[in-house]
């Protein structure tokens, strides 16, 4: 477990560089709108439909002798090329911003926006193609009882790659001072470059590691199946008609969806709200994301060991929802006090609440997956959690941009953004009270039989 745990350790170290480094240098640094920044931060969730296709690859089509190992380490190839590249037509954006006397639509400012937006997208197909299977890879070498302990250690392992990845970017970052909108870009250009290229590499080594042999030596996915000759009988069609044969399927998707927005509405807007409302410098506003990473770290492990095991996964996950309902009105209040520490506080606590929520949310998801179309029910859990991530970090930025039109102090506008994630928060526990494990696999596993005797026609 400990050794699956290192590949979303990769992905920890992955997403400071995505959410927390270019979103504050596009935003704070160079200039950029909040609204095109969160708009091409969230491309890769916007490409989130290739999780069901790859789910189901990986279920029906083994790639070089292995359902799930090869396509995780062919995708974290893909996407640490791809994140290079992005922070290079970052630079080039900046540079036109600035060639201009701020933002414009020009020539130059579409075309490197375009490409911007492009190469997220790449980067979210590469991330689809290998978190998916890995995920599918959890329910192969587990069982329902233990995957809330499995779920724990490998999303715990998630959290500290983004406390390593804030505490680098800190150390790293450290001789990076922003001085108004005026940093020289060529002293923001050599820290981060090093550190896009010193971190891909790591998370690609990392990706190695954690698949080195799991796959052959405790996947149960071919005794599970009924399938027989997977390549022939187990198609995307068929797949899909398991994965729609339950109405717990849509109901849960909508929790998963209303729960992530809920979780990542500030996702492109906390660095910058650490800058303009605390006069926090970039190195700090990285940091942040180590004080949630250690939050969350604290509630997976307690979560996981100690209270999905005495309250059950469903009201442990109303439990962590509420909490995290309430910490955003807490995040919020703490920008009157533009007291640094208290913000740092709040987001640990924030955490606590959203690690809980997290595992609970995880561990049901596991449960609402068949076995034999494994890969295809956790890209569509996945198609939900990403589409949401794409709404949340999309809309973050156009809701901080529409509070600046209505209010004349910073404050407001990300409060603005703190207040709606704590609604829908509320909403998520509501829909939560509808889902119902036994209703859903009743009907999968009618609906397998049904669609391997051929009966569904669709």
């Amino acid at each position: 477990m400990f050794q699956l745990g290192l590949f979303n350790l990769g992905l920890g170290l992955m997403a400071v560089l995505t959410v927390a480094v270019i979103n504050r240098v596009m935003i704070s640094e160079l200039g950029i709108p909040g609204w095109v920044t969160a708009t091409a931060v969230a491309m890769p969730y916007f490409v989130a439909p290739a999780r069901v296709w790859f789910g189901q690859l990986s279920d029906s089509k083994p790639l070089f002798g292995l359902h799930r190992t090869s396509y995780v380490r062919l995708g974290t190839t893909v996407f640490g090329i791809a994140v290079f590249l992005a922070v290079q037509v970052v630079w080039q954006l900046g540079s036109a911003v600035r060639a201009s006397g701020g933002w414009v639509w020009n020539e130059q400012t579409m075309t490197w926006t375009a490409l911007l937006a492009l190469l997220f997208a790449v980067y979210g197909m590469a991330v689809s193609a290998s978190s998916t299977p890995f995920t599918a890879l959890l329910v192969d070498i587990s069982e329902e009882d233990n995957r809330s302990r499995i779920v724990a250690i490998v999303w715990s392992m998630l959290m500290v790659g983004i406390v390593i990845g804030g505490i680098s970017g800190k150390v790293l970052l450290k001789r990076v001072q922003q001085v108004g909108e005026t940093t020289p870009m060529e002293a923001l250009q050599p820290p981060i470059n090093s550190l896009f290229i010193v971190v891909p590499l790591i998370v690609l080594a990392l990706s190695a590691i954690a698949t080195w042999g799991i796959e052959k030596k405790y996947s149960r996915f071919l005794r599970r199946s009924s399938a027989g000759d997977r390549e022939d009988s187990m198609t995307l069609g068929r797949s899909l008609k398991i994965l729609t044969a339950s109405r717990q399927t849509g109901i849960f998707f909508s929790f998963l969806l209303v729960l992530t927005i809920g979780l990542f509405l500030q996702e492109a807007v906390l660095e910058p709200y650490g800058g303009e409302v605390f006069g926090m410098e970039i190195g700090e506003t990285t940091l942040l994301n180590s004080y949630w990473g250690m939050g969350i770290l604290v509630g997976y492990s307690t979560t996981g060991f100690l209270v999905v095991p005495r309250l059950g996964k469903k009201l442990t996950t109303q439990i962590g929802c509420l909490f995290v309902a309430i910490c955003f009105v807490l995040i919020a209040f703490s920008g009157f006090t533009q007291d640094p520490m208290l913000l740092k506080t709040v987001i640990f606590i924030f955490g606590l609440g959203a690690g809980t929520a997290t595992i609970g949310a995880i561990s049901l998801m596991l449960d609402l997956t068949a076995a034999e179309t494994a890969g295809t029910f956790i890209g569509a859990w996945g198609l939900s959690q990403a589409l949401a991530r794409a709404i949340a970090i999309s809309s973050g930025g156009f809701i901080l941009d529409f509070g600046r039109q209505l209010f004349s102090a910073p404050l407001p506008a990300y409060s603005l953004v703190f207040g709606l994630q704590a609604v829908a928060m509320l909403v998520a526990i509501y829909i939560l009270t509808q889902v119902s494990v036994k209703e859903f696999q009743t009907n999968a596993k009618r609906a397998i039989a049904t669609v391997m005797e051929g009966d569904l026609d669709g």
